[in-house]
């Protein structure tokens, strides 16, 4: 028994001896196919980097902004342009700055199309308004596009506005399709102004007053300075004007209502370039577009005792 189990004990350690080697002997094969496969995931990748396109470099950035901006007739000179991304459909999307006016968010589509950043940053601040946490898309960040009231500036002079602008801000889309902004004027009153198919007009803010309208940069004070300006030369000059309205007009002219410190109120009627055609004193104005309204009429004289005559 003994003798068995020493033969076997025999087997067991040859065996052992014989394995170990040949273990030892696979292991540089093994190393062999680790490295032959490290090298073809290597080469794969390296083939994937050549085949990728080269980042754009700036100068090329600018080029094909410029080129979309063209195509998109936004009339922009692009002055700096950023590569945003792309796509989904791979298309590319860029912001640019541009020499005048506002920047855009261009997106390389067939025709391009071009968001205005000052449009786009009032929706954003009407959806935050809101809701505070709203998502409100993408937004332009190039410092030039985040100075909005320099471009609402460019828009007053193209629109006529004769001031020093201070305020400005985005109204909304007219009825017609324009877009309507606010000026505020340092000192003197604002205007809204208009534009439509590239042509601006302005309307005084005391003639939206009239149309029910609201000018959140104009005072009623600035209101009133602007017609005791248009008072001067005429016989109401000495008028201290304290509160003003544009009542309307009609084919003779423009008629304001006047309310005078310490005296009696007066209607002017002007013509289109302004000037003073007549003056009506408020105490006989009752049928000059339904009367004063700014200054209070006259009290009625008492009756005499034992009734009237």
């Amino acid at each position: 028994m003994k003798a068995r189990f020493a033969a076997v004990l025999a087997a067991l350690m040859f065996s052992a001896v014989t394995v170990a080697p040949a273990a030892a002997q696979t292991r540089p094969n093994d190393d062999r196919q680790a490295v032959a496969e490290g090298s073809s995931r290597a080469a794969a990748a390296r083939q994937r980097r050549e085949r990728r396109p080269a980042a754009p470099t700036p100068e090329q950035i600018m080029a094909a902004a410029q080129e979309q901006a063209t195509l998109a007739n936004t009339k922009c000179q692009v002055t700096e342009a950023k590569l945003l991304g792309e796509t989904p459909a791979k298309t590319s999307v860029y912001e640019v700055a541009c020499a005048a006016g506002p920047g855009y968010l261009i997106e390389s589509k067939t025709p391009p199309s071009a968001m205005d950043c000052v449009l786009l940053a009032h929706s954003a601040s009407v959806m935050r308004a809101r809701d505070p946490a709203a998502d409100v898309g993408s937004q332009c960040t190039l410092p030039a596009n985040t100075d909005t009231l320099k471009v609402l500036r460019e828009y007053a002079v193209k629109a006529g506005v004769p001031c020093t602008v201070d305020e400005a801000k985005v109204l909304g889309q007219s009825n017609d399709g324009g877009v309507m902004y606010e000026i505020g004027c340092a000192d003197a009153s604002g205007f809204w102004v208009k534009a439509l198919n590239d042509n601006w007009t302005k309307t005084p803010c005391i003639q939206v007053l009239a149309e029910g309208g609201a000018c959140a940069f104009t005072t009623a004070a600035e209101n009133a300075a602007q017609v005791k300006q248009l008072l001067a030369g005429s016989e109401a000059a000495g008028c201290d004007v304290t509160e003003a309205r544009l009542m309307g007009q009609n084919a003779n002219g423009m008629f304001y209502e006047a309310k005078c410190a310490g005296a009696d109120g007066v209607i002017a009627r002007v013509n289109a370039e302004n000037v003073v055609q007549q003056i009506y004193p408020c105490a006989t104005a009752q049928r000059i577009g339904g009367g004063c309204t700014l200054t209070p009429a006259p009290a009625a004289a008492p009756a005499p005792a034992g009734g009237r005559p």
